[in-house]
């Protein structure tokens, strides 16, 4: 078996190496190291083999566009497991197998799964190097595309053999293609080897292994042993006129706006004001030597839901996108465009869509999957906070919550203290998106936006957020946002998009003990004269009053439907979310 490429020394590394080789058998194993020359000849490489097209290069330099198997599309919780000593450990809430038996069933798949195909090892870094919190991965696949893909999210190559050194701390990934048949489709997490192996799939959300694999399923585990939080939460800075900057994290599930929110343009009422993205997916939260919450963004790059970007939307993520990226299951023109709904400017009059069907706007088919995404480096954003590259991290001063809520949740309320707004980040609930596999448009919750990504049992979870509370001297202040609720007739009753810095500024004020706030049986929530609507078209005080409208018996109904998941964790769940509960309950 051929083996090329900068091979290191370390005999832990090889050997481990050497063994997944065996029993993969690919044709060859390429060392991979991050550098350009190398990046050139993958692409070259994956066009020739019909992987990857190149786009326009005059509209789109230096970007290429990927389509997937039309039944590989999104994430496939049914497929996702944590295999742990005892189910108890997994917890309810995840798929759990015992490790053995799964290894057996995973590496029955993988054997000679690599026949005829090369084996790319990809050494990559998860954060800035030399963090505290940084974490070295090896992702063993058989994917051009996973290996390009990693090259953009993920510090790869020399920079984590550096880190690592001669340690045997590092994520053991393995990633076998396959047929793409869903029947043999495994993303599987083994929490005590810090090894992930996933065979079946080619969908970034299930093989890209830095991402929801190593940074949340195995990092919230690691979190937990270590003393720190892996979150999925977007990281962005708030600078004001004067130069004041106020770091926040927020947690909404997939596909409810949090590239948005990460990447939010301030409207032309606030002037001076400017808003740094430090992530827009993933959040490593650690508390310091001064007893506040320090936050890193593990990645590198974006892997963003396409449809319904443009220069309005997202002007950043459309400048992010612009150049060096990679976009999957998007629409496809004859002069090598892309187009995608709720892009800039009219429909093409035909095009390709993401099955490489042809495609009209009189199809009733849609042009680009709902969940098509773009893969794009975070250097190519305008507004990439200078912080996001210190290995220290940023102090966090806010922590928001949020989900996609057609009715029930106000715009913003603040909860009361800490352990309050752990219980309204467990009772989190969403309506679902196209970014999972499944029905769409239902109410289910979603704790901390982690319930697809938490690597253990939730309601231990809870419980080491709780913990978490008595190593922070100056906690993080605690919010709820809903930017979906709708009236009536359908109408959404916040505009959002850069809206949404009015919402942000006031939890600034609120953090810098600036804004006032009135008490109600959810928490805090702006006073009358505290939010600034200055500025808004066709937008006034008695429509904020109805996106604030607290509804008494859609709340009671609220707190029933919170019992299916506290039962779920009973035996588990911190005796302090039960008493959160029965206080709303009296409040109510």
């Amino acid at each position: 078996m051929e083996h090329t490429g900068d091979i290191p020394k370390d005999p832990r590394v090889t050997r481990w190496v050497d063994e997944m080789a065996a029993l993969c058998q690919p044709d060859r194993v390429v060392w991979c190291d991050g550098s350009e020359t190398e990046k050139e000849s993958l692409i070259k490489e994956a066009v020739g083999k019909g992987i990857l097209t190149e786009l326009n290069q005059q509209k789109w330099p230096g970007c290429h566009y990927h389509r997937s198997d039309p039944n590989d599309v999104a994430r496939v919780e049914q497929c996702t497991y944590i295999c742990t000593p005892t189910q108890d450990e997994a917890g309810p809430t995840n798929n759990w197998q015992a490790p053995g038996e799964m290894y057996r069933r995973l590496y029955t798949l993988a054997r000679g799964g690599m026949k005829g195909r090369t084996m790319y090892v990809v050494p990559y870094l998860m954060g800035p190097p030399g963090s505290p919190l940084a974490k070295v991965g090896i992702e063993l696949t058989d994917s051009i595309y996973v290996v390009l893909s990693m090259r953009i999210m993920t510090r790869m190559g020399h920079v984590a053999w550096d880190e690592l050194g001669g340690n045997d701390d590092f994520n053991r990934g393995l990633h076998c293609t396959l047929d793409l048949n869903p029947a043999n489709r495994y993303i599987a997490h083994f929490p005590q080897d810090n090894t992930i192996i996933s065979v079946g799939s080619n969908y970034g959300g299930n093989v890209l292994l830095g991402k929801k694999c190593l940074a949340l399923r195995i990092g919230s585990y690691l979190g937990r042993k270590e003393g720190w939080l892996a979150e999925h939460m977007l990281i962005l800075g708030v600078e004001s006129p004067t130069g004041e900057k106020t770091f926040v994290a927020a947690a909404f599930p997939s596909a409810c706006g949090k590239t948005n929110f990460a990447m939010l343009v301030p409207p032309a009422h606030f002037k001076g004001w400017k808003v740094w993205t430090v992530g827009d997916d993933i959040a490593w939260m650690k508390p310091g030597p001064d007893g506040r919450l320090y936050a890193i963004n593990p990645e590198s790059g974006y892997f963003g839901v396409v449809p319904g970007t443009n220069s309005k939307s997202n002007p950043n993520a459309m400048a992010s996108m612009s150049r060096n990226s990679i976009f999957t299951n998007v629409a496809l023109t004859a002069d090598k465009d892309i187009w995608w709904e709720g892009k800039d400017g009219p429909p093409p009059a035909e095009c390709l869509d993401w099955r490489g069907n042809r495609w009209t706007p009189e199809s009733k088919e849609k042009a680009a999957h709902p969940n098509s995404r773009f893969t794009a480096p975070m250097v190519n954003n305008p507004m990439l906070a200078p912080e996001a590259h210190n290995a220290q991290g940023v102090p966090i001063s806010a922590i928001i919550f949020g989900g996609r809520r057609a009715d029930t949740m106000p715009l913003v309320y603040q909860a009361f203290y800490w352990i309050h707004g752990v219980f309204l980040g467990a009772t989190m609930a969403s309506e679902t998106t196209a970014a999972a596999a499944g029905a769409q448009g239902q109410v289910r919750r979603d704790p901390m936006a982690m319930l697809p990504f938490c690597g253990y049992n939730m309601g231990d979870y809870f419980r080491h957020w709780i913990h978490i509370r008595k190593l922070l001297k100056y906690p993080p202040r605690i919010f709820n946002v809903n930017w979906f609720r709708r009236d009536t007739n359908g109408q959404y009753l916040w505009p959002g998009y850069g809206e949404n810095m009015r919402v942000l500024k006031w939890i600034v004020d609120r953090c810098r003990g600036r804004a006032d706030a009135n008490e109600t049986p959810l928490g805090w929530v702006p006073g009358a004269h505290s939010f600034d609507l200055e500025g808004m078209k066709d937008f006034d005080s008695s429509q904020l009053e109805a996106a604030q409208t607290i509804n008494y018996q859609d709340w009671r109904r609220e707190v029933l439907m919170l019992d299916e998941l506290f039962i779920r964790l009973y035996s588990h769940l911190p005796k302090e979310l039960i008493f959160q509960r029965e206080l709303l309950v009296a409040r109510l």
